[in-house]
């Protein structure tokens, strides 16, 4: 049976773009499962596996020896999980989602094996290596030079994701002054971006806790280069 819903999401991904004879391999090789918030899915160093993004959010995060966590990357609609594990091997980073997901399991077998024999998948591939590469940069300035805005939106997208239990809402337990320490800026700065954000629905706050209501949203914040 057709899942129309992976059809889809595989049709919007890069992988919707490989010859149609392989597009309907890594169909027929794969399989669906629906994941709750707050799921693990990929520990550091775990076999390499590669998955679709049916819908949902997910992050990718390295963990100091201390235990600190920074998100590398997030997945959202669409987008591949996997590839560069499947062509270098088991990676240092872990993958969790922050909202219910349905991701789509691809038989990382065939694709490697498609890959290896046809310039245009191993073109491919090398692109989205390449995306990748460019988001992760893009990742790493903003947690060093982003707005106070971004970074508040990214902190507290880490710091919930971090406490998060499987199937348990986004809340980050930070007081308005530890927010302000953490991204370098004045409470006052910090308390008018949470306001911005409550006022928009992106968040519910109290005297220790910020929950997260709408967490595609604030990662869209923490992207937005506009954003002050």
């Amino acid at each position: 049976m057709v899942d129309e819903d992976v059809v889809a999401a595989l049709a919007g991904s890069f992988l919707g773009r490989l010859p149609p004879d392989v597009v309907g391999q890594l169909l027929a090789a794969g399989h669906r499962t629906d994941y709750p918030a707050g799921s693990t899915i990929y520990r550091e160093g775990s076999a390499p596996k590669a998955l679709l993004v049916v819908n949902g959010l997910l992050r990718v995060y390295m963990t100091s020896p201390e235990g600190r966590q920074v998100t590398v990357r997030y997945a959202r609609n669409c987008d591949v999980l996997g590839i560069a594990v499947l062509v270098g091997g088991p990676a240092d980073v872990g993958a969790q989602t922050l909202a219910d997901c349905t991701l789509f399991r691809i038989d990382g077998a065939t694709l490697t094996a498609v890959g290896r024999n046809d310039s245009c998948v191993a073109w491919a591939l090398a692109e989205e290596l390449g995306r990748r590469l460019y988001e992760n940069l893009q990742q790493t300035a903003i947690n060093a030079f982003g707005t106070v805005r971004q970074r508040v939106a990214g902190h507290l997208l880490d710091l919930a994701s971090a406490q998060q239990r499987p199937r348990g809402d986004l809340v980050a337990r930070v007081t308005q002054q530890d927010l302000a320490d953490a991204v370098g800026s004045a409470r006052e700065v910090v308390a008018r971006v949470l306001r911005d954000f409550r006022l928009a629905g992106l968040v519910a706050t109290a005297p220790d806790r910020i929950q997260i209501l709408d967490a595609d949203g604030l990662y869209d914040q923490s992207w937005n280069p506009a954003a002050g």
